[in-house]
């Protein structure tokens, strides 16, 4: 349901990256193939990661990168997604998408605060 709803919003993907939980990688895959992408990178260090892990790990994408898919585990990254954004999120539920755009060059300009909420979308939504 979540990636046809993805889907439907005609968003680019240039990557997909998992941590190596069996239900992180599970959804990952899933997107993945849905959609069309490549097949996920597993990131050991997304288990269970904080909201700063998660940051550095975003910052290191290459420039090559205009899109990212992160997939992993709360609390991490419901207090990512509300830093980023500015607040107001909360706890994102499981299999939650968010959009956040960022008025930079490169991925290692992305900080607290430097996003911008386009969209979000749960399960429970209609």
């Amino acid at each position: 349901m979540m990636t046809k709803r993805f889907a439907e919003r005609k968003e680019t993907m240039d990557i997909v990256v998992t941590s190596p939980a069996l239900r992180a990688k599970t959804t990952a895959t899933i997107f993945a193939k849905e959609l069309g992408l490549e097949l996920p990178r597993e990131l050991q260090e997304l288990y269970l990661a904080s909201a700063a892990t998660l940051l550095a790990t975003v910052q290191a994408f290459p420039k090559s990168v205009k899109s990212a898919m992160v997939v992993g585990h709360n609390p991490g990254l419901s207090l990512l997604a509300d830093d980023l954004a500015e607040g107001g999120l909360g706890d994102l539920p499981t299999c939650a998408l968010i959009r956040i755009d960022f008025n930079a060059d490169t991925w290692s300009e992305v900080s607290n605060g430097t996003g911008k909420l386009e969209w979000w979308d749960t399960p429970k939504q209609s």
